[in-house]
């Protein structure tokens, strides 16, 4: 999680609520913007069940069971979020969505100042959701 995580809490939670306000909107966020696999292993690496287990002990998604922050394009991080729960709605993805953020800037330091982009893979790991959070 060396990549800058710890620098700018304050600014970058700021951030994430202007994020999660802007999916919120009526505006749709840009969809499949960057190219990415539209499929992943369903085991995650090491410190991605750390860090989902650290988020579901601080009270999150008990589906949720790995998270990576990793380099995106343009300095921007790319959020890659693996879970049990196989459900595409809407309204599941933005609070989950909202919720792993919140934790990462809140808890692990995150900075998403110049936003972020997300990818969310099901239990058979075929991607069900990705978004591009950038202002």
């Amino acid at each position: 999680m060396g990549h800058g995580l710890r620098r700018g809490a304050g600014t970058a939670l700021t951030a994430v609520a202007a994020a999660a306000v802007l999916v919120g909107c009526t505006q749709e966020p840009r969809e499949q913007v960057m190219p990415g696999p539209t499929a992943t292993a369903t085991a995650a690496p090491p410190e991605a069940l750390a860090l989902a287990e650290r988020y579901r002990a601080g009270g999150g998604d008990p589906d949720v069971y790995g998270i990576q922050v990793e380099d995106g394009p343009e300095g921007v991080p790319r959020v890659v979020t693996r879970t049990r729960n196989a459900d595409q709605g809407d309204a599941i993805f933005r609070r989950q969505n909202t919720s792993v953020t919140t934790h990462l800037v809140a808890k692990e330091g995150a900075s998403f100042e110049k936003g972020y982009l997300i990818d969310v893979f099901g239990p058979d790991g075929l991607l069900i959701h990705r978004m591009d959070a950038r202002p």
